[in-house]
């Protein structure tokens, strides 16, 4: 049975430790997630999940069918973005709720800032 009120709830990203953090870690955590978008599928899901209200569940069937692909395409996408730290996803029996993890976004914007611009 589905529960209509799952949510995607967990560890969101903290500027303040990106700020901190020594410049190659930097380049190396930027590195990592820019691996997450290397594809025009996982952008595609990044931008599907970006624009949820972050109440509403995201299941893997509904991605599965905003896509032009087999599911099981689709979940190697996802592993592929929780790997690399775009999202993340709760298990609840059949179901399982995808969310963009809280603050990547900022996260990765400020990564290639730093990364790119000698510390910016």
């Amino acid at each position: 049975m589905i529960k209509e009120n799952l949510t995607c709830e967990g560890n969101p990203v903290h500027l303040k430790e990106i700020r901190g953090m020594p410049i190659e870690a930097c380049k190396k955590r930027l590195a990592e997630l820019s691996k997450g978008l290397a594809h025009p599928v996982r952008v595609e899901i990044v931008r599907m999940l970006e624009n949820k209200p972050r109440e509403e569940r995201c299941v893997c069937g509904d991605i599965v069918n905003a896509l032009p692909l087999a599911q099981s395409s689709v979940s190697q996408h996802l592993k592929v973005l929780k790997e690399t730290g775009w999202v993340q996803g709760n298990i609840d029996g059949p179901c399982v709720c995808y969310c963009t993890v809280e603050g990547i976004l900022e996260c990765y914007l400020t990564l290639l800032k730093r990364s790119l611009c000698n510390g910016g």
